[in-house]
């Protein structure tokens, strides 16, 4: 007995399958295609599909067998790359642009405003930073009865033989002594103008007369008797602005700009610079400043240049013979500093800017670019663009001291007043 239904709705009793005695498969049965959202003939309306409020979806095929999901698929075409061909090809759909060529001139401009950005910054900073190292404590408005400006700028530049700030050992390697107080070691006029530079050096030894003069602290008149002194005791007894009155009263000549170093300072900025390459006429060897030089070509350090520009009592000329030496080292050091081994060299250029202006005191209207243009009239001189010469000695006074020759002092402040070309020669 069969445990087979006898049939289904709809079938004919051939099936194929299910214990269909048939031979043959049965017909493919052919269902009728429906597009989904259509109403079946002899139905009512359809019904939403998913219950009221879901969208009708699009159907899968549109009762042709075309369009719908089958369409790409049959076709082989990669799906969302119409033609099969990518984005780029034939039909190709929207799709990213080709990436444009750089625009180098925008980069160029960018980068170059970028730059010139950053060294105004650099640049003005260091400004700033130079500027608030400057020790600018002399007054020269405390100096009375002046005479008139000239053409062109005077600066009297001042070594001192001052220790401050130098310990015991120091002071010892300096062979500088331990003597309080500082006085002046050298006094130099330097004059610059249309004509070249001219640096002019006023011996230590010079005679002159302290004229009447205000006291830089007490503000007090101290008035002139007609004594005579070296000129180094000026700046002894009263600091930067009497020798200031004192250089100025005894050559009629002003003194626009004071610039002042001491013996530390010198040294830590020969040594900052990487030594200065000088030239040394004749074997030195002077135990007081603690020179011991060979004739020839060669490179001071600190210690070495200040022993150097020191040295009076191993030369045949005293102290005339130092000025000398100090004209020549020190235009030789201007040099250096201002080779652009140094000045483009942040490495080099910061600690020497360090070590000179934490050193210098300088007046009160000093500005950097002052002190530039000082250095620069310096290498100018040692470049044979200038003169250098003494303040022109007639013999010694009755005192002892050196005589300025009156005649050839009067030509040469003029000259310099008039900014023209100097004639006269000195010792």
């Amino acid at each position: 007995m069969s445990d087979w239904p006898q049939g289904r709705p709809g079938d004919d009793g051939a099936r194929y399958g299910r214990g269909s005695a048939s031979a043959q498969p049965e017909s493919a049965r052919v269902m009728r295609q429906v597009r989904r959202g259509q109403t079946p003939p002899g139905q009512g309306p359809a019904a939403p599909p998913y219950g009221a409020g879901v969208p009708q979806q699009p159907s899968y095929v549109d009762g042709g067998g075309h369009g719908g999901y089958d369409s790409d698929y049959n076709t082989g075409q990669v799906y969302g790359t119409p033609g099969g061909h990518g984005p780029s090809g034939p039909g190709a759909g929207p799709g990213r642009a080709p990436r444009p060529a750089p625009d180098w001139g925008r980069r160029i401009k960018w980068t170059s405003i970028t730059v010139a950005t950053v060294l105004v910054v650099t640049f003005v900073g260091t400004y700033f930073w130079a500027d608030s190292k400057l020790n600018r404590d002399v007054d020269l408005s405390k100096v009375i009865d002046r005479p008139d400006a000239g053409e062109g700028t005077n600066y009297l530049i001042v070594g001192s033989d001052s220790r401050e700030g130098m310990s015991a050992e120091e002071k010892k390697e300096l062979h500088t002594g331990s003597a309080e107080g500082k006085r002046t070691d050298s006094m130099m006029i330097l004059h610059t103008g249309d004509n070249g530079s001219t640096l002019v050096s006023l011996p230590r030894d010079s005679d002159v007369e302290i004229p009447t003069f205000k006291g830089s602290d007490s503000g007090k008149t101290y008035q002139g008797t007609g004594r005579h002194v070296k000129l180094n005791a000026a700046y002894a007894e009263d600091g930067p602005e009497l020798l200031v009155r004192t250089v100025e009263y005894n050559t009629g000549l002003r003194i626009d700009h004071y610039v002042e170093i001491g013996f530390g300072g010198f040294a830590n900025i020969v040594d900052a610079v990487g030594g200065v390459t000088l030239d040394i006429p004749q074997d030195i060897k002077d135990t007081k400043s603690g020179a011991n030089f060979e004739k020839g070509e060669q490179t001071l350090n600190g210690e070495e240049a200040l022993a150097f520009v020191r040295t009076r009592y191993a030369l045949a000329g005293s102290d005339l013979d130092r000025t000398k030496n100090q004209q020549k080292f020190l235009s030789a050091l201007a040099s250096q500093v201002a080779t652009p081994s140094t000045v483009l060299n942040p490495f080099k250029l910061y600690p020497t800017m360090g070590a000179g202006l934490d050193s210098l005191i300088v007046d009160k209207d000093m500005g950097l670019f002052d002190l530039a243009s000082m250095f620069w009239a310096m290498k100018g001189v040692s470049g044979g663009d200038g003169t250098s010469l003494n303040m022109p000695i007639a013999g010694n006074a009755g005192n002892g001291n050196l005589q300025w020759d009156s005649a050839k002092v009067k030509t040469l402040v003029d000259e310099l007043k008039n900014d023209e070309k100097v004639t006269v020669s000195g010792n």
